[in-house]
């Protein structure tokens, strides 16, 4: 690890000597990325200099130790010594972390796509309840939500619904909720009260650029369609809605959310450069024949990550075996601690995983 360090020390010192070159600013482009890089080793630097300073005290601490003969001294000097083997252990656990591969996509928005799983009406319900939840959360944050596509239901619950969500580091907020989410409560629909258990998968992709995912126009079937569903007056008036298939794939994105056809287009490129950017990591992962990928962040969607006891007013994640008696404040948004949670166990995975190398 220190041999590690000592290559980011040296890099962040000639960044530092490129940046204060007069001649430094007269490529923009090469200036601004520079500033950037400096930017994300200058933890790490700062960081690692505490670690040496740290360290050099010990040797001087001992050093004193081994030679004073007055007590005094000699009990002031332990007492540092111990100190700062302590701060050393500390700095060294902290630089394991940050030294760790950041997710490069945790800083991207993110499509979130909920479908209705198995309880037919109340699979639905429960959809919009999740949608409302994240929203609520998206809030919190100050991201911005932008529904891309939604078909409703009559009860007011979604069949499927997928939106946007814009900000800085969303991805990395919303990337451990990939799965299947299961629901326990009695339906209002249910005279006898008897519990209905229904379920709602949820995907999280990361938003992609047009320079990360290059798609062919002639790969694409684009069709303008009539709305339909709940929505308002406009609907089943104007062919506003797209339809696009991309034939390589035969990825199909319906978007009628907008008024305007452009709009309705635009969303739905969003949407297949998300699936196509998603498909060519899993692609990558699955090339990689020791992939430390956990169970944490990267799970299967089919997997049933989490459920939501309505009679208990109980939360229980099963990846991490986390659970909470806060239901309702949950749903209204309030679910830091549970990703918190998981993002700390997805590190100590990472951890586990590149120990060796460390």
């Amino acid at each position: 690890m220190l041999d590690k360090l000592k290559e980011v020390d040296s890099r962040f010192a000639d960044i530092e000597a490129r940046l204060a070159s007069p001649d430094a600013v007269n490529n923009i482009d090469e200036y601004t990325r520079l500033l950037k890089e400096r930017s994300s080793l200058e933890p790490i630097v700062l960081k690692y200099r505490e670690l040496v300073s740290a360290q050099n005290g010990v040797a001087e601490a001992q050093e004193i130790m081994d030679s004073e003969t007055d007590p005094e001294l000699k009990e002031l000097a332990q007492e540092e010594f111990v100190s700062l083997k302590e701060d050393i252990k500390r700095l060294e656990e902290e630089l394991k972390i940050m030294l760790l591969p950041k997710d490069p996509n945790d800083d991207k928005n993110v499509v979130v796509e909920i479908r209705a799983g198995v309880g037919g009406d109340e699979a639905a319900l429960f959809a919009g309840v999740l949608f409302r939840m994240y929203s609520m959360y998206a809030d919190s944050k100050r991201f911005k939500t932008e529904v891309i596509s939604a078909n409703e239901t009559g009860l007011g619950g979604f069949k499927e619904i997928t939106f946007l969500v814009n900000g800085e580091g969303a991805y990395s907020r919303f990337k451990y909720e990939s799965g299947v989410h299961r629901v326990q409560r009695v339906p209002e629909t249910e005279a006898s009260g008897r519990i209905h258990t229904s379920t709602a998968t949820v995907a999280v992709l990361p938003e992609a650029e047009e320079v990360e995912v290059e798609i062919n126009q002639s790969d694409l079937v684009i069709e303008t369609i009539k709305s339909s569903g709940a929505g308002g007056q406009h609907i089943n008036k104007t062919e506003s809605a797209i339809r696009l298939i991309h034939k390589p794939t035969g990825i199909v994105i319906e978007c009628q959310d907008e008024r305007s056809q452009f709009k309705n287009k635009d969303k739905a490129m969003k949407l297949l450069r998300a699936k196509l950017y998603d498909m060519k990591q899993t692609e990558q992962n699955e090339k990689i024949a020791d992939a430390r990928r956990t169970q944490v962040g990267t799970g299967d969607r089919n997997e049933r990550i989490r459920t939501y006891n309505y009679p208990q007013g109980r939360i229980t994640d099963h990846r991490i075996g986390y659970t909470v008696y806060t239901l309702e404040s949950f749903l209204n948004g309030n679910i830091d601690g549970l990703i918190d949670a998981l993002a700390t166990a997805d590190t100590a995975e990472k951890l586990k995983g590149s120990s060796q190398e460390l």
